[in-house]
């Protein structure tokens, strides 16, 4: 009776081993559009490129920060894909020297159509949520946080 379960066994780790892996084909070509999208709002912003931030970025994007006031109280300011664009038309990160320009780019986690992604610049870290939005990767939501001045 144990040789069948060892038998059994050893055939079900032998099928999983030999098994098509289509699934880490298709996980490497999204890690590397998740990438090309990070890197796309990241120099996008460093090179005042509108039409690179633009791709990158849902319609719906919303970007937000937790700030604190004088008074100790905190708030959250937000922006959306429009105004983002904007701030990028009028020379975003254009005048960060390029010894600067810091464009660390980490994917956090994929599943399925959603991603964490991580992109840490000169100034600040954008912990960036995306999705696989009619076949493109796209940035839905960003919660930055400013780097300390030094």
């Amino acid at each position: 009776m144990i040789k069948k379960f060892w038998r059994l066994g050893s055939l079900l780790l032998l099928a999983c081993v030999l098994a098509p892996r289509s699934g880490a084909a298709q996980s490497a070509a999204d890690s590397a559009a998740i990438r090309a999208t990070a890197l796309d709002y990241v120099e996008g912003w460093y090179t005042a490129d509108t039409v690179r931030m633009a791709r990158a970025v849902h319609p719906d994007l919303v970007k937000r920060i937790v700030q604190t006031g004088p008074d100790g109280r905190s708030r959250i300011d937000q922006m959306d894909a429009a105004r983002l664009v904007a701030n990028v038309a009028r020379g975003g990160g254009k005048n960060t020297p390029p010894e600067r320009q810091q464009k660390d780019v980490a994917i956090l986690d994929i599943f399925q159509n959603a991603a964490s992604v991580r992109a840490t610049m000169s100034g600040w870290i954008d912990y960036m949520q995306m999705a696989k939005f009619n076949g493109r990767w796209t940035i839905i939501n960003v919660l930055w946080e400013l780097k300390p001045r030094g």
